[in-house]
């Protein structure tokens, strides 16, 4: 009975995985949307004029110069341990693009704009761990599988611009069926039937900006992103016959899993983009997470055995496992601050003048660039059940890219190819379990996580 129930959850076990392998952190809110983003450490509310603005602030699409067209690859490796052994955090690796289409209506300026993130590593991808277990919470469990926002922008007046839409994210729910006879003796001639039937889903949530001119200056920005979550929710069902020698024992097995498999917590961001200096960008955005929403990523479990056991056969039912009792994770709101800074040097060619941009250009100019974040870890000290590991992260970014401004008659706006590097460091926290027969023990986390990346994107 054991091992048939053993094979029930193995094989719901084979139909996530069909789905899904491991679950990813959230690639734009971590590693950055975007070449020109992730080297400016995201400080973008103010300043994110081209397809990153889906994601980093939706009224900034309106100062587009024209319509663009982005698109590009991300690849971060994680090397994050305790104790000194790799935890085995994947890798997360990505393409990226969007577009911006900016033009009037009514005489009132308006652009319209998509981002995208999508894995090259499968369409969903999900897991579940006991609430014992040891994880990297915020990066093993907190995912974008499928990042879409969509988003309009308008500009009532000259100094304020107005943006809204809505975000997409992958949910997955699935099931699995078996059913027929399991022959013990002779497990060949067991005669079984599956069905699985896994079901991807859309989850949204809404995010709005504004940004305001300040003359002489720059301008100032309000990013508002709402919470949402992916929610895991897996059934299986075992009915059949296990044949035994000759004799026939009916059985029924069900088994129903929920997790909140990944969580985005809502999010207000005051940023400010200021250029005071020709050719020189300073931003600086303040992030607040509201992390105390959190909730515990651990899967509720309900299975339940019902074997109609003939008189006189030898075999002990084991009980049905109880439910776990979930620990409120209690994390704690954050705020996150943002620095960026671009400089872009003329190189050669004579001087354009780009419809939209008060500076003169040259045809070709190289940008360099450079961004610091710093995030304090939510996550309290682990001394109870459970083993969510954290740790504060230092980014430091770098990047640069190349120009072509008007470079024909075919392409009056620009071509541009950006590139960029960045490392995070996770500094070493100890964490003392309050029980000192705890399975798990105490234990030292660190790491790193370093991310390359790069963007083309033209301006028609």
């Amino acid at each position: 009975m054991r091992r048939l129930a053993a094979l029930a959850a193995f094989a719901l076990g084979a139909s996530v995985a069909s789905v899904s392998s491991e679950a990813r952190a959230n690639e734009p809110d971590t590693y950055g949307l975007g070449s020109r983003a992730a080297a400016m450490g995201g400080a973008m509310a103010a300043d994110a004029t081209d397809f990153s603005g889906n994601y980093y602030n939706p009224a900034a699409l309106v100062g587009a110069r024209g319509p663009s067209l982005s698109i590009g690859y991300t690849y971060a490796w994680n090397h994050l341990q305790t104790n000194g052994q790799d935890n085995g955090v994947a890798d997360v690796h990505g393409l990226v693009g969007g577009l911006v289409v900016p033009g009037r209506l009514f005489g009132v300026p308006f652009a319209f704009g998509v981002g995208v993130y999508m894995p090259d590593t499968g369409i969903s991808s999900v897991t579940a761990l006991r609430q014992e277990t040891p994880r990297w919470v915020l990066y093993d469990q907190r995912q974008s599988i499928i990042f879409i926002a969509a988003n309009l922008a308008v500009r009532p007046l000259r100094w304020l611009e107005l943006g809204g839409g809505v975000a997409f994210l992958a949910a997955t729910k699935g099931s699995f069926q078996i059913s027929g006879t399991a022959n013990v003796l002779s497990p060949y001639d067991s005669q079984l039937r599956h069905e699985v039937d896994a079901d991807l889903s859309a989850v949204r949530y809404p995010q709005v900006g504004a940004r305001i001119e300040v003359p002489g200056v720059g301008h100032l920005a309000f990013v508002y992103r709402g919470q949402t979550k992916l929610d895991l929710s897996l059934t299986a069902n075992l009915q059949g016959t296990v044949d035994f020698a000759g004799v026939q024992v009916p059985l029924l097995y069900s088994l129903a899993t929920q997790t909140a498999e990944a969580f985005l917590p809502q999010q207000v961001v005051l940023g400010g983009s200021f250029q005071r200096v020709p050719r020189l960008t300073v931003n600086v955005d303040v992030v607040f997470v509201n992390w105390a929403a959190f909730e515990n990523p651990t899967a509720v479990t309900v299975s339940n055995l019902s074997v109609n056991v003939p008189a006189g056969l030898p075999v002990t039912i084991p009980p049905n496992p109880q439910p776990v009792t979930l620990v409120a994770p209690q994390f704690a709101n954050r705020f996150v601050p943002h620095l960026g800074v671009e400089y872009v040097f003329p190189v050669a060619g004579g001087v354009r003048h780009l419809e939209g941009d008060p500076i003169e250009r040259r045809l070709v100019e190289v940008p360099v660039r450079a961004g610091y974040v710093y995030e304090r870890s939510p996550v309290p000290p682990q001394t109870g059940v459970t083993s969510f590991i954290d740790a504060d992260r230092h980014t430091v970014s770098v990047g640069t890219g190349l120009t072509l401004n008007a470079p024909g008659s075919v392409l009056m706006g620009s071509l541009t190819l950006d590139v960029h590097g960045q490392l995070s460091v996770l500094p070493e926290r100890l964490t003392f379990k309050d029980n000192p027969a705890s399975f798990v023990g105490d234990y030292r986390a660190s790491g790193t996580m370093l991310g390359l990346g790069t963007t083309l994107t033209a301006v028609f």
